[in-house]
């Protein structure tokens, strides 16, 4: 892979995870940010330039898809999980 290339791929998975951290549901900021982080792993390896040039087109769409579907949660604000509101130990 090429050095651009790689620094591409490094600052879309970069740009992935940080907004999958803008979901406001547990739920579906986990999952992004597992899918995500299986996806690059799994991808990680591949070593075809047109290969790698698809799948980084690929990932661009899934960013604007996670950018509209963050905006969206916002308009519908739920309540937090449990998992999310502990509090952390005093000590």
């Amino acid at each position: 892979m090429a050095a651009s290339s790689r620094a591409q791929v490094l600052d879309l998975y970069r740009a992935m995870l940080r907004e999958s951290k803008h979901f406001n549901s547990y739920n579906y900021r986990t999952y992004a940010i597992r899918r995500i982080r299986d996806a690059f792993r799994e991808n990680k390896n591949i070593e075809d330039p047109v290969e790698i040039q698809t799948l980084v087109n690929k990932a661009k769409r899934d960013l604007g898809i996670i950018r509209r579907q963050v905006h969206i949660g916002q308009l519908y604000l739920t309540e937090k999980l449990i998992i999310e509101n502990q509090e952390k130990p005093r000590t």
